[in-house]
């Protein structure tokens, strides 16, 4: 008999950082709703309540900020379309009493030693 191995394929960047992520939510109070949430065209990287407030959360990943810091990625173009997203899940999930805004959560995942995770709350405004 003969066995073959196969190498698992690697998990990519933006993945292991919305783990990441979503594991230093929980730990500073979050409570995860959903991940990799789709609306039409649009996604949402985590959906999560704290308190009585939902956030609407963009995770950027990278291996290193030595140039840009990961938040200056979320561009008007994408904040537009987490807005979008963000109007689609509240008209599916209506609620009374319910605050919502909008969070980024960096991730720098270097080679070599442990992440940094940074939650930056109320990142950009609804329009």
């Amino acid at each position: 008999m003969i066995l073959f191995w196969r190498k698992r394929a690697p998990v990519p960047l933006g993945k292991q950082g919305e783990t990441i992520a979503a594991r230093h939510l929980k730990r500073a109070g979050y409570r995860i709703i959903a991940q990799n949430a789709v609306f039409g065209r649009y996604e949402i990287d985590i959906i999560a309540r704290e308190e009585d407030t939902i956030a609407f959360i963009e995770v950027k990943t990278r291996r290193t900020n030595a140039f840009l810091n990961p938040e200056v990625n979320v561009t008007r173009t994408k904040q537009q379309h987490i807005r979008r997203a963000a109007t689609m899940y509240c008209r599916q999930n209506p609620s009374t009493n319910t605050y919502y805004r909008f969070d980024v959560v960096t991730v720098v995942l270097p080679e070599d030693g442990k992440p940094a995770v940074s939650i930056i709350r109320n990142a950009f405004q609804d329009e």
